[in-house]
């Protein structure tokens, strides 16, 4: 069997598996069903170890054994795994979440919280400046920005990216909403656009020929994008005026 590095390569990252296992699975689904010493021969890797791969591959749900002499295997097909990997993470992430919720309520959370006021509070309130790194920190930053607001938040955004993530947004101008919170939001964009946020999201954004991206509670917290959307290492400038 012969096959691309690149595959290989590409198979073993995005379904969690090391290269032994990926291997040894490609080398079954090409076969179908196969005994330990067929798949060692077709895949490449030492028998020796084909059989441990093998029973770690069956345990994850990628293959089955079939009842007989000798043992041989069988590919589970790739949509039903990938549906048991879906199920699998979404578990893990919500039992994830669940230890994280719980931090709040521990000795050690409310350490962390006091260390942090102590050192922070001596510092002057115009120093208060940092870069926000990563597309996943920088929409987190964002959300608490806009949340906090108490009286105003500022939005200027370009349509696409205030449609394309409607989930965070919506939670967003929920609890803006529910607080009261005059909220201001400006879109680069078409009338037509303009009229797809608006109903999307109940709002009362005004067209406007500013080009940047960028968010102010209260006039006291600001956060501007500096790169494309798109880009998973968007970075954010974040300031905190001084009071």
């Amino acid at each position: 069997m012969i096959v691309k590095s690149e595959f290989v390569s590409k198979i073993r990252s995005n379904f969690g598996l090391n290269i032994y296992e990926t291997k040894v699975w490609i080398a079954l689904l090409e076969r179908g069903v196969a005994s330990a010493g067929e798949i060692s021969e077709l895949s490449g890797v030492p028998r020796s170890r084909t059989y441990d791969v093998l029973e770690s591959l069956e345990k994850r749900g990628f293959a089955i054994a079939k009842i007989g002499k000798p043992v041989k295997y069988m590919a589970v097909k790739p949509t039903v795994v990938l549906e048991k990997l879906k199920l699998t993470t979404l578990k893990n992430t919500e039992e994830k979440i669940k230890t994280l919720n719980k931090l709040k309520d521990t000795s050690e959370y409310q350490e962390l919280k006091r260390l942090y006021n102590t050192t922070m509070e001596p510092i002057q309130q115009n120093e208060i400046s940092g870069a926000i790194k990563g597309k996943l920190n920088l929409y987190s930053h964002i959300r608490q920005l806009l949340e906090n607001a108490e009286k105003e938040a500022i939005i200027c955004l370009p349509a696409s990216q205030l449609l394309g993530k409607s989930k965070l947004f919506s939670s967003i101008f929920d609890t803006l909403k529910e607080k009261r919170v005059r909220v201001v939001v400006g879109i680069n964009c078409s009338d037509e656009e303009v009229r797809r946020v608006n109903k999307k999201y109940n709002i009362k954004a005004q067209k406007t020929d500013i080009k940047g991206n960028f968010f102010i509670a209260d006039r006291k917290q600001s956060l501007f994008t500096l790169t494309n959307s798109s880009n998973e290492n968007e970075v954010g400038v974040w300031f905190r005026e001084n009071e």
